[in-house]
């Protein structure tokens, strides 16, 4: 990140140059550059919960969020916990068949209805401590970096202008947000799966709800809902993999040696 800030304050020392007065360089864009590359680098704790809740506010007036069923069931799931690590926890969920959840930085969960219809109340259980695992290890922080990076680079590449420009925002600016995006690597899956199952077995949760949430999402993937999982299957490589991992785990924690 550091280095992107350099080239774009190197570019923008540059600015006066005849050879990139000949390219007719933006550089006020070059500025929001600039901007969103030193915000990323510096983006403290403070930020991340007014960013996430701006966001999560964003995303709530756009989705439909039950009032009725689903919120009675997941305030039923979720009942006596209302904080982790000491971030305070607060639940929705929105109506759609989609099967996925997440958690942002200010401790908001959001679960899709389309994830409890699917889940038994274990499954739907470890899955938030899946997601809020991402939270406590700062995977949401470095996501939102990488946005503001991916913002960086957008700028720098349409600052050029001219047709050259256009094509570097509508095209190479969605190839750096694809590269740069919030893409959770294996490392971070495996740490989030190990929080979801220690959070699953603190709770009083069977030691295979994290392997039978991942096991199900497995097989929810090669068949009829395969296109709604395909999202959500993007930033969770190797489920495979990371349920042979967790059913390990919980192999070795109730002294068996095959599945529940």
């Amino acid at each position: 990140m550091k280095k992107l800030v350099i080239i774009l304050t190197a570019a923008l020392t540059l600015c006066g140059c005849s050879i990139l007065q000949s390219r007719n360089w933006d550089t006020q864009q070059l500025l929001v550059a600039a901007a969103n590359a030193t915000t990323a680098v510096t983006l403290t704790d403070s930020q991340i919960q007014s960013l996430s809740n701006q966001t999560v506010a964003e995303l709530d007036a756009k989705s439909t969020i039950d009032n009725g069923t689903y919120i009675k069931r997941l305030n039923k799931i979720m009942n006596g916990i209302d904080s982790a690590e000491g971030l305070p926890l607060n639940f929705k969920v929105y109506k759609t068949s989609e099967i996925n959840a997440f958690a942002c930085g200010d401790g908001s969960i959001r679960v899709y209805s389309g994830l409890m219809d699917a889940m038994t109340d274990e499954e739907v259980f470890a899955i938030i401590g899946h997601e809020i695992g991402h939270v406590v290890h700062k995977d949401t922080k470095k996501a939102m970096q990488n946005a503001y990076m991916a913002a960086a680079a957008r700028s720098t590449v349409s600052a050029a202008g001219g047709t050259v420009g256009k094509l570097a925002q509508s095209v190479l600016g969605d190839i750096a947000e694809a590269f740069v995006g919030a893409q959770f690597s294996q490392k971070q899956e495996f740490n989030a799966d190990d929080y979801g199952y220690s959070f699953s077995v603190a709770n009083g949760r069977s030691p295979y709800a994290m392997y039978n949430a991942l096991n199900k999402l497995l097989t929810l993937s090669n068949g009829s809902k395969a296109s709604a999982l395909q999202k959500m299957f993007s930033s969770h490589p190797d489920t495979e993999t990371r349920a042979a991992r967790i059913k390990a785990k919980a192999d070795a924690a109730t002294g068996k040696s095959s599945s529940q």
